[in-house]
C-alpha cells in the first residue's frame, strides 16, 4: 500500500475546542488548555504516525479581529497555515454564533484546499439542534465532510481521524517516524507556565503575561529551570506574585508538577517577574518571545 502523508492545519475561533481536538488526536497533550480564550498564541505542530501514513497536525491561534501587535502575529500563524495546508481542519462548536465578522470562514472555503468541519462539544446540544447547525455549515462548506464530536469525551473522533485520513495524499513522511512535535523543551517549560498563569490568575493578567526561558539546564537526573514572567505594569507584578510570594509560589508548584510529569525528571523551577511596559505592541520584543511579522 502506498504511503500518504500531509499537513492538516486547524483552524477556527477562540475556545471552541482546536488544542483539546489536537490533544486528542495526537494521544499528548501538546498545546495547552483552558476554559479562556486565546489560549493558544503560537503555531503548534503534533505529528501522527502509522505503518503507511504520518498526519501533521498544527494547532492555531483563535482566529478574531487583532487589537495589537501581539494579536497581529497570531493571525500571521493563521495566515500561513491558510496557505500550506494539505487538509483544513476547520473547527466550530455548537455554541458558536452564526455569522463571520473575520472574512476566515469565507477565505477557507474558497482556499482550494480540501476542508473537513468538526463540530465540537456536542454533549452541550441535542439532536434537533446540531441537525440544524450541520445543515448550515454543509451548505457555508459544500462538498466537506461535517463530523460531529466532542473532544473533551473522546466521541466520534475515530471517524473525524478516517475522514483525515481519507483526504491525506501520497507521499513520503515529512519527519522522522519517531518524532512527536516540531518544538523544543524550552517551548512546553514557557506553555506549562502560561497555563498555570491562565488557570489561577483572572481579568487582564493572563493576557497581559509572557514567560520566557532565561535558562534551562540539563543534568543527570534534574532539570533546572529559570523563568521570567513579562507583564505590562507594576501592579500587575504585584498580582502576580501575591501576598508574601504566595500567589507565585502557588504556580510555580502547580507548573513543577506538570513538568515533571511531561519531562520524565525531576525540575527545579525558579520564577521570576519583570515589568515589560508595552511588551504586546512591541514587535521586537515580540520577536524575541518567537512571534513572527510579515516584512
Amino acid at each position: 500500500m502506498n504511503h500518504r502523508s500531509g499537513f492538516v492545519n486547524i483552524l477556527g475561533k477562540p475556545n471552541v475546542g482546536k488544542s483539546t481536538i489536537m490533544n486528542a488526536l495526537v494521544g499528548e497533550k501538546l498545546s495547552i488548555i483552558t476554559s479562556k480564550a486565546q489560549t493558544t498564541r503560537h503555531r503548534i505542530m503534533g505529528i501522527v504516525n502509522g505503518d503507511d501514513f504520518q498526519i501533521v497536525y498544527s494547532d492555531t491561534p483563535g482566529i478574531l479581529k487583532p487589537k495589537y501587535k501581539l494579536q497581529e502575529s497570531m493571525m500571521n500563524f493563521v495566515n500561513v497555515a491558510l496557505t500550506d495546508a494539505d487538509i483544513i481542519l476547520y473547527v466550530t462548536d455548537v455554541t458558536e454564533k452564526a455569522g463571520d465578522d473575520t472574512g476566515y470562514a469565507d477565505r477557507i472555503s474558497q482556499s482550494q484546499i480540501p476542508v473537513i468541519v468538526a463540530v465540537n462539544k456536542i454533549d452541550l446540544t441535542n439532536q434537533g439542534e446540531l441537525e440544524i447547525i450541520t445543515a448550515g455549515l454543509k451548505e457555508r462548506f459544500p462538498g466537506a465532510p461535517v463530523v460531529p464530536v466532542s473532544a473533551l469525551n473522546g466521541f466520534n473522533l475515530d471517524t473525524l481521524l478516517n475522514a483525515i485520513l481519507s483526504y491525506l495524499p501520497e507521499g513520503e513522511p515529512y519527519f522522522p517516524k519517531d518524532q512527536l512535535t516540531d518544538k523544543y523543551e524550552r517551548f512546553f517549560a514557557s506553555e506549562i507556565i502560561r497555563e498555570k498563569i491562565l488557570l489561577n490568575y483572572q481579568k487582564e493578567i493572563p493576557y497581559s503575561s509572557e514567560v520566557e526561558i532565561d535558562s534551562f539546564k540539563e543534568e543527570k537526573d534534574l532539570l533546572r529551570i529559570r523563568a521570567i514572567i513579562h507583564v505590562t505594569r507594576n501592579s500587575q507584578k504585584g498580582i502576580l506574585i501575591g501576598h508574601k510570594g504566595e500567589k507565585l509560589k502557588i504556580t510555580g508548584t502547580a507548573a513543577r508538577k506538570d513538568m515533571e510529569d511531561f519531562f520524565g525528571r525531576k525540575v527545579f523551577l525558579e520564577l521570576y517577574v519583570k515589568v515589560t511596559k508595552d511588551w504586546r505592541d512591541k514587535p521586537q520584543v515580540l520577536k524575541r518571545f518567537g512571534y513572527r511579522f510579515n516584512d
